[in-house]
């Protein structure tokens, strides 16, 4: 824990987009949301220094037979320019999500490119055991260009099909047993291009106390919001909540009216349902998934941190400005969370 941190942490900063780029993403989206997503970061629940690890670099090339000096350059070039461009279409979005915390975007699709969904491939762990497909990361960077670019034209034409996950088990501190969803590779890799683009409208709408995973933050950082809660507030009350089964019985109906609240684009909404919808793989007997999202799967996370964004954060917000007779501040990792307040009466949970 950081003992020494005296200055309150904000939201990861970014670059402002030019203003062509946020013009250009103004023409595809509305506004047709009537509910109001308050985004600004928690001062006064947030710690001062916050490790920032940033998205992982794809540093690896591609095999095959050695081009030419000149290719290569022209090669390095494009891709550097590719980059540069998709790297601004997704600041526009942030800038756009910044402006208007009710705007609802509609044309998404076009950021998942077959370059964001190389990067995604090489933001993939390298080791994972594969999924119900088999396929590992070294034997699907066979061949990978053009396998990307398939994927791609699968995904545009809607003829991409979600895979069930793999069901596998962990052992947990209590003796019990976490069940783990293990997706197909190529899932994964759409999953990551598409978890890159939503991240631009999320991180302007998430808390600050919320700290699980999400980009720059770990849990380091939220004992380090703990640490100055304790230190430097006068607490009385401490609630340690975790919910019960959150990733097995996370609401479907709910998580996709969350969603909407945002996100109006109908191709990625159908994405995201056929992920829910792909139902899980164990000991080669398939069963349909109604309720729940696979711990384990690179989506979960971020769908995780929607739900619990709406049923939670904005709640714990709202009672602390409207109901709390004392300083209150909360700080939540995931599904844990530990709000301490000061006063006489006792925080009752949602």
């Amino acid at each position: 824990m950081y003992g020494n941190s005296t200055r309150e942490n904000r939201e990861t900063p970014l670059t402002p987009a030019g203003e062509d780029a946020a013009g250009r993403l103004e023409k595809a989206v509305s506004q047709k949301s009537n509910m109001y997503v308050g985004g600004e970061s928690d001062g006064r629940v947030l710690p001062t220094k916050c490790p920032n690890n940033g998205e992982q670099a794809s540093a690896e090339g591609m095999e095959g037979r050695r081009p030419t000096k000149e290719n290569i350059r022209q090669a390095t070039a494009s891709r550097t320019q590719s980059r540069t461009s998709a790297l601004s279409d997704l600041h526009g979005v942030r800038e756009v999500a910044r402006r208007d915390k009710r705007t609802r975007f509609t044309a998404l699709l076009h950021h998942v490119t077959p370059e964001r969904l190389r990067e995604s491939y090489y933001a993939l762990k390298r080791e994972a055991a594969p999924g119900v497909d088999g396929v590992t990361w070294y034997e699907y960077e066979t061949d990978l260009d053009e396998r990307v670019l398939n994927l791609h034209r699968r995904i545009h034409r809607g003829t991409y099909r979600a895979q069930p996950s793999k069901r596998t088990y962990i052992a947990k501190a209590d003796g019990r047993e976490r069940p783990l969803g293990i997706a197909a590779l190529e899932d994964k890799i759409v999953q990551q291009a598409v978890v890159t683009v939503l991240n631009q409208i999320y991180e302007e709408d998430f808390l600050g106390f919320s700290y699980g995973f999400r980009p720059g933050r770990s849990p380091h950082a939220a004992l380090d919001a703990l640490w100055v809660g304790l230190m430097r507030k006068q607490v009385n009350w401490i609630l340690d909540a975790d919910v019960r089964g959150f990733f097995d019985n996370l609401s479907h109906e709910w998580l996709g009216q969350f969603i909407e609240h945002r996100v109006a684009d109908r191709r990625i909404l159908r994405l995201i349902r056929k992920w829910l919808r792909a139902g899980v793989s164990e000991d080669g007997e398939w069963s349909k998934t109604e309720v729940g999202v696979p711990q384990g799967s690179v989506a979960s996370p971020l769908l995780a941190n929607i739900y619990l964004h709406y049923v939670f954060d904005l709640w714990a917000r709202h009672w602390r400005k409207h109901h709390a007779t004392g300083d209150m501040i909360v700080v939540r990792y995931a599904d844990d969370g530990a709000p301490r307040r000061r006063g006489k009466e006792a925080l009752m949970g949602p």
